[in-house]
């Protein structure tokens, strides 16, 4: 299984957000599926409380993610994306 990485956002995506709640960026690779990226990304909004806020798909194949989920106090940093 290939690693997807925790990744910077592209350009316009950083004006759009909103200090209420947590943002994680992913790349995934060319590799992944869109089966396997949507199987992986629906374990995270099920069971860490994130969801899908944009896709950005590439000519490469890859893909970039932006999660988003709202901020609570009792969270650890521990909690991101497992994927």
């Amino acid at each position: 299984m290939t690693a997807i990485q925790h990744g910077r956002m592209p350009e316009g995506w950083k004006g759009d957000l909103s200090d209420d709640y947590e943002w994680v960026p992913l790349r995934l690779p060319p590799d992944v599926t869109r089966l396997s990226a949507s199987i992986r990304l629906s374990i995270e909004a099920e069971y860490r409380g994130w969801e899908l806020t944009r896709v950005r798909l590439y000519t490469d194949g890859s893909r970039r993610v932006l999660l988003r989920r709202k901020k609570s106090a009792d969270r650890t940093a521990i909690d991101q994306p497992a994927m």
